[in-house]
């Protein structure tokens, strides 16, 4: 099993140049490639969450340089989840790629998507906090493809506006790891959290600031508020199917607290203590202001940005409490909006093909009655109401909440913003499939000799055509994911509070990584 660790990495990484060198110009076969590769992918990650389940930690040493010299990948329960679900989300995007032809819209997509996918296993499974840094960067280089992918400029503003921010947030990342290098003299996560928890007090001050850097990189890449400004105009913008792999990007920025917050920052240590005391007011602000966005939004694609704003809100505020309970919570409600954010992602991109992005009174939508459905799953699903997964992933973070000192701001603000997300996706939902004009109300052209735009002509065509099969697959796929989740939540959270029992412990991780035998 040990081997099997690098191959979700490995894959993707071959898989990519093989796309470019060798069947670039062959369409299909890319596809077939691109499918099979991602089927595999979800294999291979299924089996490592089966092995992962044992509770054993396991250690692959690249080179076979032992830590922390080499290079490592550590399986454990909380790398294993997010690995298959990052896997299981690419295959039901890439279905929906394919199936609506956006892959075939601009140059390389499956190359870069497969790339896209090598950065992000990589940061989900990496032993150490410089290589986590190289995998980000993976994975944000081929994101700026992709976010640019069918051009437009309105697609490339959007896209450089992404590329600053992430790159001022790549610089902080090196100045936090430098920080830390220089404290503790490694970038190992295990043999870091052994040092840190061994520095005497009156030595952490350097070794703050550079958690504290760690932090906002963090955040940053989380869309944490008031670092959240680069969201709405990239995702809003971005290709449906990129958009809806994106939905995973912000869930790393939330993985890396998680892990480096518990693992070398633990929460008991005094050479930490209170790095965390902003993070849950600026949870409620960014829960706050997703919200409000949602409500306000006069574009179904800002609209659906906005509820990833409002989920890693929620989302943030059970992973700020840094209780086992909360993390368990927090770790069900993420792969939830996972799932929930990039299936309303693909339902907006099925809106925008129709009637446009803006959410105006018009015509009726051609083939809408399917989509309106969806939409309706959707917003239930993101608003956090009955019967799907959204509503127990708020009553757990809820329940978490209940001993902490910000319990009733906390309440307040969740079932507050709740209720305003479910008027904002109300109103949004009504205009879109139900207030619509006289279908025989047609305004004749200005001029009777002008001749019509062809890529109008070509938009007004596709619009009529029925939502193809694998793309409804790929969205009521989705959908299924939520009604799963929903129905098996019980095996889910004990799955989640024994990876918190691993994580708020993590002597075990530490001794594999290590090398030390159990005592």
């Amino acid at each position: 099993m040990t081997h099997w660790i690098i191959l979700p990495v490995v894959l993707p990484a071959l898989l990519a140049p093989f796309i470019i060198m060798v069947i670039r110009h062959h369409l299909d076969l890319q596809r077939i490639f691109s499918i099979a590769g991602t089927a595999g992918l979800v294999l291979i990650a299924a089996g490592l969450l089966n092995h992962a389940a044992s509770g054993d930690v396991v250690v692959y040493e690249l080179g076979d340089w032992p830590a922390p010299f080499g290079i490592v990948l550590v399986l454990d329960r909380l790398s294993a989840l997010m690995v298959i679900l990052t896997a299981v989300l690419a295959l039901a995007v890439l279905i929906y790629a394919v199936g609506t032809g956006w892959d075939a819209r601009g140059r390389h997509f499956h190359a870069l998507f497969q790339f896209q996918l090598m950065g992000l296993m990589g940061a989900f499974l990496t032993g150490d906090a410089f290589n986590l840094f190289v995998f980000f960067e993976v994975l944000l280089i081929a994101s700026y493809g992709l976010m640019i992918h069918g051009g437009g400029s309105t697609r490339l503003r959007a896209g450089v506006q992404y590329v600053i921010y992430n790159l001022l947030g790549s610089t902080l990342f090196l100045f936090a790891l430098g920080t830390l290098y220089a404290v503790t003299g490694t970038l190992n996560m295990a043999d870091m959290a052994e040092r840190v928890a061994a520095l005497p007090l009156e030595d952490t001050a350097l070794l703050r600031v550079g958690a504290v850097l760690l932090l906002v990189v963090f955040a940053i890449k989380a869309a944490v508020l008031p670092l959240h400004f680069w969201l709405p105009a990239s995702y809003a913008n971005a290709p449906g199917p990129v958009a809806a792999l994106f939905a995973i990007m912000t869930k790393v920025g939330a993985y890396a607290i998680l892990r480096m917050f518990t693992l070398v920052f633990g929460p008991d240590q005094a050479a930490s203590a209170g790095l965390n005391a902003w993070l849950l007011p600026a949870a409620l602000a960014t829960l706050t202001v997703g919200m409000v966005g949602i409500l306000g939004a006069r574009q179904i694609g800002r609209l659906t940005a906005f509820a990833v704003i409002a989920s890693m809100g929620t989302l943030l505020v059970a992973i700020s409490l840094f209780t086992p309970q909360a993390s368990a919570a927090a770790l069900y409600y993420m792969v939830h909006s996972t799932f929930a954010a990039s299936l309303m992602f693909l339902i907006a991109d099925m809106v925008i093909a129709r009637r446009g992005d803006d959410i105006v009174v018009t015509r009726p939508m051609p083939q809408g009655g399917m989509i309106a459905a969806l939409f309706f799953a959707g917003a239930i699903a993101l608003a956090g109401m009955p019967p799907l997964s959204g509503f127990i992933g708020k009553l757990l973070v809820l329940d978490a909440a209940r001993g902490a000192d910000w319990a009733v701001t906390i309440w307040a603000v969740i079932l507050a913003t709740s209720l305003i997300g479910i008027v904002g996706f109300a109103r949004s939902g009504s205009v879109l499939f139900w207030k619509c004009h006289d279908p025989g109300i047609v305004t004749p052209p200005e001029d009777e000799d002008e001749i019509p735009d062809p890529v109008e002509i070509e938009r007004a065509e596709r619009a009529m055509r029925a939502p193809s099969p694998m793309a409804l697959s790929a969205a009521f796929g989705l959908l299924g994911l939520l009604v799963v989740l929903t129905i098996l939540s019980g095996p889910m959270m004990e799955y989640a509070e024994a990876t918190v029992d691993q994580l708020y412990a993590p002597s075990d991780y530490i001794d594999a990584v290590l090398r030390r035998s159990a005592p």
